[in-house]
């Protein structure tokens, strides 16, 4: 997206993501992307925590049904990002009864990968108890503090 930038082909990160970087565009490649269930089995196979990003976040694309919330759960979803600038409150309020209901962690993230984007650095933030849990859950590797 930076790059586009740079050049001139596109006014902002946004524009390029919403334009060219999406599959949509006439530029996409076909790849091989797992299904969700998958993805949760493949994360806590390797020692690791999943946790759905941006789940109810309909302005990036496609939202997934309850029936793969289920799905993903059974599989071995421990978490849902439910603090994220793209989140409608709406939205929230499921994913906080989704969590309560089946002991999901809820995190938040501000989604940063840089400037040129409206996401700001340190916004919607998981809380240090519910970071410790993650730490605590993983096995795949150390936590490294610095």
């Amino acid at each position: 997206a930076d790059a586009l930038v740079a050049a001139g082909v596109v006014s902002d990160r946004s524009e390029a993501f919403a334009s060219i970087l999406t599959s949509h565009s006439r530029y996409f490649v076909q790849h091989y992307a797992p299904d969700p269930t998958t993805a949760v089995e493949l994360v806590r196979a390797a020692g690791g925590v999943p946790v759905f990003a941006h789940p109810v976040a309909s302005g990036r694309g496609r939202v997934v049904g309850e029936r793969t919330y289920r799905e993903m759960i059974d599989a071995g979803l421990l978490g849902l990002e439910v603090e994220h600038r793209d989140n409608p409150e709406e939205g929230r309020e499921f994913l906080r009864g989704l969590a309560a209901k089946h002991g999901l962690l809820m995190t938040g993230s501000s989604d940063y990968h840089g400037t040129g984007k409206p996401n700001l650095l340190g916004e919607n933030l998981t809380a240090p108890e519910v970071l410790a849990r993650i730490e605590e859950l993983a096995t795949g590797s150390v936590v490294v503090r610095g």
